[in-house]
């Protein structure tokens, strides 16, 4: 469908909040303009796309220290100026002394199922798994940049020494957690201080942690993996009640693992593995699709809501019975993604109303993550999701090194027995989807987003914004969504009133809501090598075009004296 003429079959339509930028030489598109201009600075230094989104994750840790950190973990596609394609596993795992009863769970049932005793497995020293983020940082940048440590770390100290201005985003992130936040004086210190919560424009100054990523740029990760600072943290977490152990931290590894592959119209989607489950289930949503008219139904429509509704409750319930670490736990991968499944599932769709699709609803992976997405001149691509789960991880600081830890125990199931359930050594399981589109073996589109259990949903709507209703890359980030486990609908308020009286109407809870999932980053390539960043109204995103170059070579000019001649 024609960009020119998807709105006229549409049943909702928008204006866009945010304004793309363009580029030739490199593209950048992260959620806060200081780390855009972090990894800017990288690529008009000689550094690459791997450089550049190292440096942007640093800084991000420091002007984004609700969502991301050292402490935390996470996952990156990257596509190679050669074509190859990795990912770069740095989630986090559960330490060796966790057991599958480690938690005391407080209901059986929906929708307290994730919640224990005392919040233990959300809140404190307790909710804290061995982090990846520092570890799979440090090595991708070894193995595929260009640049050192102290080069793409020198932003991020800058940041958290000097102070940076608080925005309005992350001043809302602090008021919603302050209850949480004041319990503990490290981190209350910097963002309630006498026990009130920043405000837009107050200035955030981090000087431990400044020292803390000093020391890392000058010793590099096995300072906390396996050295001094690795026993610290995990003395002052062990004394504070942690089942995390310096042990631990000398046994993580990262995993390098094989990308996800599908088709969609003959657009090849390329996502992440298990233990991430939005490649699959996107790949399986979208094959599900497929059998339908989704450009003639139209983008907004309520038959085109439900039919992306039905296909959520779909992913959802296959998600839940059977995606989590493959080294626990046999992923039926290739069924999951087939064609031939995707025929089977398919026919349960009903045309006109809902169906039951039956699965345990689970909701404790947080909407609280970042993410970049970035691309040089020379062809690499990093689409790239990290967190330390919820705004502010365990909501504590490890004393004297201004890291806030994640609470990735969180994501475990507290009972034992399933998939997901808690058991030393295993990885978490994560929705994160990052993604490179395709066509002809070029890459098209590269695109990613936080949002816990509804990032991939919405990942997968923006493809089919992309694909099947023609709309640009600002429209395709920016567009309303929806989502649903099987439970509520959950349809942005930007979808008119009458759109979703008609889903409510076909037997969906609709449940109106400000926002489905965070703020997307993406990137498109032109066939002549132009670069198109966009992001989206729903975090502080900002993209940043490089275009230019050097001076054309063997200019000069002449010197500003005359030159001597010899008598």
């Amino acid at each position: 469908m024609a960009q020119t003429a998807w709105r006229q079959v549409a049943g909702t339509d928008f204006a866009c909040e945010k304004t793309p930028a363009t580029g030739h030489r490199g593209m950048v598109v992260t959620n806060h303009p200081l780390a855009s201009a972090a990894a800017v600075e990288m690529l008009a230094g000689g550094g690459n796309a791997i450089d550049a989104t190292i440096a942007a994750l640093f800084t991000l840790s420091v002007v984004e220290p609700m969502m991301v950190g050292i402490f935390g973990g996470g996952t990156a596609l990257i596509r190679l100026a050669d074509g190859r394609q990795t990912v770069i596993d740095g989630l986090a795992t559960a330490p060796a002394a966790a057991a599958p009863d480690s938690y005391r769970p407080i209901s059986d049932t929906w929708p307290d199922y994730m919640e224990t005793e005392g919040r233990a497995n959300a809140v404190g020293a307790s909710a804290v798994a061995v982090p990846g983020n520092l570890k799979a940082w440090c090595e991708t940048l070894e193995r595929f940049g260009r640049l050192d440590l102290a080069t793409v770390t020198e932003a991020a100290i800058r940041h958290a020494a000097r102070g940076f201005r608080a925005t309005p985003y992350l001043c809302n992130c602090i008021e919603g957690v302050a209850e949480d936040l004041v319990r503990d004086p490290e981190i209350s210190a910097i963002f309630t201080p006498g026990g009130t919560p920043l405000k837009p424009g107050d200035m955030v100054r981090q000087g431990a942690y400044a020292d803390t990523l000093r020391l890392i740029a000058r010793d590099g990760p096995d300072v906390l993996y396996g050295g001094e600072l690795g026993a610290r943290v995990a003395g002052a977490l062990g004394r504070a009640g942690s089942h995390l152990r310096f042990q631990d931290l000398c046994d993580y590894r990262t995993i390098e693992r094989q990308t996800v592959h599908g088709d969609y119209r003959g657009w090849e989607i390329v996502g992440t593995p298990p233990p991430c489950s939005g490649g699959v289930h996107i790949v399986q949503m979208l094959n599900l699709l497929e059998g339908f008219d989704v450009a003639g139904t139209g983008f907004g429509t309520a038959p085109g809501i439900h039919l992306l509704l039905e296909v959520l409750k779909i992913a959802a319930s296959d998600r839940r019975a059977s995606t989590a670490d493959p080294d626990y736990v046999d992923v039926p991968v290739e069924r999951l993604i087939s064609k031939a499944y995707g025929d089977q599932r398919r026919a349960e769709i009903l045309p006109d109303r809902a169906n039951v699709f039956p699965a345990r609803v689970i909701s404790t992976e947080s909407a609280n993550t970042t993410h970049v997405t970035i691309a040089d001149g020379d062809g690499n691509i990093v689409t790239s999701t990290q967190t330390i789960n919820s705004l502010f991880g365990a909501r504590l600081i490890i004393p004297g090194t201004g890291i806030i830890p994640n609470n990735y125990m969180y994501l475990f199931d507290p009972h034992p027995g399933h998939a997901l359930s808690l058991e030393p050594g295993k990885r978490i399981t994560s929705t994160q989807a990052p993604l490179i589109i395709c066509r002809d073996g070029r890459p098209v589109h590269a695109l990613g987003l936080p949002g816990g259990p509804r990032l991939y949903g919405s990942a997968m709507q923006a493809v089919v914004n992309l694909i099947d209703h023609g709309m640009s890359l600002q429209d395709a980030v920016e567009a309303p969504r929806v989502w649903t486990q099987g439970q509520d609908a959950e349809i942005e308020q930007a979808v008119p009133l009458a759109v979703r009286d008609a889903v409510a109407a076909m037997g969906h809870p609709v449940k109106a809501v400000e926002h489905v999932a965070g703020g997307m980053c993406a990137i498109s390539f032109a066939a002549d090598g132009a670069m198109t960043g966009a992001a989206c109204w729903r975090a502080d995103g900002t993209p940043v075009g490089i275009g230019g170059g050097e001076a054309r070579a063997g200019t000069q000019f002449w010197p500003d004296y005359r030159r001597s001649t010899a008598s």
